[in-house]
């Protein structure tokens, strides 16, 4: 309770120090922005947004809050908001070693799948959508518990996987086994050939720990809007293996039923189980985990509800905003948040694909896009550094001057 006191005590404070800025026609910029895919991580936009803004307003203070939505860069994230970062040599998508990290922090840990078992890690041009594992994310959850995690926030997203979440089980303690009782081989195809599911031997420490499945993804398992038919071209799955690993999904899900009850079933069709390859389905059905849009569950660990309440301006974005932002991505969160605390917000891009009226119904004032400062899209990713600063520049101007 009295820690409860003291955080309402201090956001009132932050709360009563906005609103004297604002009576003294001061400013305070937060940027919570998510990374520019392949070309600048979220911490990077921070800091080249800060740099841009600082060259026409240099006197107004500005907090970076990088943030992201459960995918690929939410341990980046984490640790830029404070967490430590930790490393667990774990067993990669392909069956090799890797190194993956993970964020802790006063008993929560931010576990990234896609530091285990994400298409970064595949050689380039390299794709294995039927036989690829999430053992390796089973592993960097048990090094979480290992850590003393009492909160695991689960992030899934950027996945290079379709099994499920078997291997992730697997890793845990559960047993997939063929009709001749071996295991079944690692990844989602495979799953054709499981006979018998045992979930029995699951690490006990699991349901003494909270897990939230973050995620922006609320597909279901199977079906025309499940993890293969929707997610599996991207890892390479041509429409035979599309079909082949979405008979396999519902195959595991029958034999989970015979193992566990009808919420096996249940749990198949339920918002988020087809996030990363259906991981979503693993940890829904195996780990008693709780769904939540991912950067909602961001936003949260970061400290995110103090930090817009010593704002003025908010500037958000990632590399594409378009329709897909509107639907659970990190700007759109941040968006939400603040139009609720009437904090006005600007966004950055990469590349801009909504109209200024789709912008204003998500609560973005406006949009700046590197390709309004280059036209030229191989330059805007090559040389996203510098252009994004030209943009804070146009922002500063526009909104700080």
């Amino acid at each position: 309770m009295a820690d409860a006191a003291g955080t309402a005590g201090s956001e009132r404070q932050a709360q009563a120090e906005r609103n004297d800025a604002r009576r003294g026609n001061a400013q305070r910029v937060l940027i919570a922005a998510d990374k520019f895919k392949g070309s600048l991580t979220a911490v990077q936009v921070a800091e080249r947004v800060k740099a841009g803004l600082h060259r026409v307003a240099p006197g107004v203070p500005v907090e970076a809050l990088p943030v992201a939505d459960g995918g690929d860069g939410t341990v980046a994230a984490a640790v830029a908001g404070g967490f430590e970062r930790r490393e667990a040599r774990v067993t990669g998508p392909l069956g090799d070693t890797v190194t993956a990290a993970y964020a802790f922090k006063d008993g929560t840990a931010v576990v990234e799948m896609a530091e285990a078992s994400g298409l970064q890690l595949l050689p380039d041009g390299v794709f294995a959508p039927l036989t690829s594992t999430t053992y390796g994310s089973g592993e960097l959850l048990r090094a979480a518990l290992d850590a003393g995690a009492r909160t695991i926030v689960f992030g899934v997203g950027g996945s290079a996987t379709t099994d499920g979440g078997a291997g992730m089980l697997a890793a845990l303690g559960a047993r997939f086994l063929a009709a001749d009782g071996e295991p079944v081989a690692p990844g989602g195809g495979p799953l054709k050939d499981l006979a018998s599911a045992d979930l029995a031997g699951l690490d006990p420490r699991l349901k003494d720990v909270e897990i939230v499945l973050a995620s922006d993804v609320d597909n279901p398992l199977t079906g025309p809007k499940g993890a293969p038919a929707v997610y599996g071209p991207q890892k390479g799955a041509s429409p035979a293996d599309v079909e082949a690993l979405d008979a396999a999904l519902a195959h595991f899900a029958t034999v989970l039923e015979k193992a566990m009850g009808p919420k096996a079933a249940e749990y198949a069709q339920s918002p988020g189980a087809g996030a990363a390859g259906g991981i979503g389905y693993g940890a829904l059905v195996g780990l008693g985990a709780g769904f939540r849009p991912g950067i909602e569950v961001m936003l949260d660990v970061l400290g995110f509800a103090p930090a817009l309440a010593r704002a003025t301006l908010v500037i958000t974005g990632e590399g594409s905003l378009d329709e897909q932002t509107l639907h659970g991505k990190a700007p759109a969160g941040v968006a939400a948040a603040a139009r609720a605390a009437g904090i006005e917000v600007v966004a950055v891009c990469g590349r801009l694909a909504l109209a200024p009226e789709v912008l204003g119904k998500a609560g973005i004032r406006r949009a700046y896009a590197l390709t309004d400062v280059e036209p030229d899209v191989a330059r805007c990713i090559a040389e996203a550094g510098p252009i994004l600063e030209t943009v804070a520049e146009g922002i500063a101007r526009d909104f700080l001057s």
